[in-house]
């Protein structure tokens, strides 16, 4: 199917979701080039790609209650999908009373499109969707996406590649985890969806990030040994190291000008006595960086880095062979490294017996997560569900002012408590208490 033919077809539907969702399901795989689901049958662990997978729900004191996925794929994803409205009823009784035409009664989507109400069923999806995550029998894999659709409308892409728990967050990220119909006109887009259904393991950011990872550690270890060999101690080099890398990561995501930090780097590595002059160049931009202010370097004005890592930062000298490692570094693409893998390269580039001393080890974060989501971060997130619905009752049910301020306070209660929040880190794994 062509997306002509698709948006044609859906671009303006509404009405009930009941009537729509299997037909739109049914072209997007044709749109996407996947296969159609297969037909249900009677018992649901044999039904691992299909429309209304039945599950499960314990609803304490033995009883139990049926629920039906919209779309199921095992290992890949759960849909739940809706049907939203573009225009109120109202709106389109006035518009054919204008005309002389009698107005006719049409079946509603959830909500119109656009409204706070709207936002509320699409929140209201997601739920319903991790509800359908957790009653999936234990035997079956965490599926790494779940998806909101409004038929014809919109596509909400949620992810958990750490397999545990129900923390799904938005995909790619938060910015651009909803799409609109028109945007499946992007081949890439359309690839992207095909590996949700055929291989969504693919779609990890953290295999991304391995890859660059293996290229840029050899270029690292290369420089931290010959630092080294140099005389610098372990220290010195890794804390060097590390501002070298933030500030390439801070070029790639534009927190400094695109290409500032490759264009300092190519500049000074010209001749033997420019080279020279590296050191200051770094340490006057990294006093910027930590200060805020006009950087001559880079002839421009930067933002503060606080945190301390540029604070007093020493840069060491380099030679031409050790200036092209970094510049083979800076060439990567940063904006698919996770800052969390900072640790790893760090971690490599240290001598195993001061990274010992240091306590200087990285736990990947498949290992933080499978820790830190079930204890933390879900119980802190049904929280803050439970305000959100707490804050759309007062706002259904009250009127002016008065229920707005009511909505806001429900919400103000959850950021008083997520502030107060304390969470202790023994750190274990190095036998350090931090």
């Amino acid at each position: 199917m062509l997306y002509t033919d698709f948006e044609t077809r859906w671009l303006k539907s509404g009405g009930a979701e009941r009537a729509n969702y299997g037909l739109f399901l049914q072209d997007l795989c044709d749109l996407l080039g996947v296969p159609r689901p297969d037909p249900t049958t009677d018992n649901p662990a044999q039904d691992a790609y299909v429309l209304e997978r039945a599950v499960t729900f314990e609803d304490g004191g033995g009883k139990q209650t049926t629920g039906r996925i919209d779309l199921y794929k095992r290992g890949c994803f759960v849909l739940e999908t809706k049907q939203g409205t573009t225009t109120p009823d109202e709106q389109a009784a006035a518009e054919k009373a204008q005309l002389g035409l009698p107005a006719e009664k049409r079946r509603k989507g959830h909500a119109v499109r656009g409204t706070a109400k709207w936002e509320q069923m699409m929140k209201a999806a997601q739920e319903q969707a991790l509800r359908y995550v957790r009653a999936l029998p234990a035997s079956e894999p965490r599926p790494p996406f779940v998806v909101v659709v409004d038929v014809g409308h919109c596509f909400d892409v949620y992810s958990n590649f750490a397999g545990v728990g129900d923390t799904y967050v938005p995909f790619p990220d938060a910015a651009h985890s909803r799409f609109y119909l028109p945007a499946l006109t992007k081949p890439e887009l359309r690839e992207q969806l095909h590996l949700l259904f055929t291989d969504p393991q693919q779609l990890d950011p953290s295999r991304r990030a391995a890859r660059v990872t293996r290229q840029l550690a050899g270029y690292l270890a290369g420089l931290s040994t010959q630092l080294e060999k140099a005389g610098h101690p372990s220290d010195v080099v890794a804390q060097f190291l590390m501002r070298c890398l933030f500030t390439m990561f801070a070029e790639d995501v534009q927190l400094i000008p695109a290409d500032s930090f490759k264009g300092l780097l190519a500049t000074y590595a010209e001749t033997e006595e420019s080279r020279g002059y590296l050191p200051d160049a770094l340490q006057g931009l990294w006093a910027v960086m930590d200060k805020g202010g006009f950087s001559p370097e880079l002839r421009t004005k930067l933002r503060r880095f606080n945190g301390q890592l540029f604070n007093e930062a020493k840069a060491l000298p380099l030679n031409g062979d050790q200036i092209k490692l970094l510049e083979l570094a800076a060439a990567a693409n940063w904006t698919e490294v996770e800052p969390a893998i900072f640790g790893t390269l760090l971690e490599r580039a240290l001598d195993p017996t001061e990274r010992h001393s240091l306590g200087a080890h990285y736990t990947p974060r498949r290992y933080v997560e499978r820790l830190v989501l079930p204890t933390v971060i879900e119980p802190l997130r049904r929280e803050w569900a439970a305000a959100q619905a707490a804050s759309a009752t007062r706002l259904d049910e009250g009127k002016g002012k008065k229920a707005v301020d009511a909505a806001r306070e429900e919400l103000l209660k959850f950021l008083r408590r997520l502030t107060a929040v304390k969470v202790l880190d023994p750190a274990c794994g190095s036998g350090n208490l931090g």
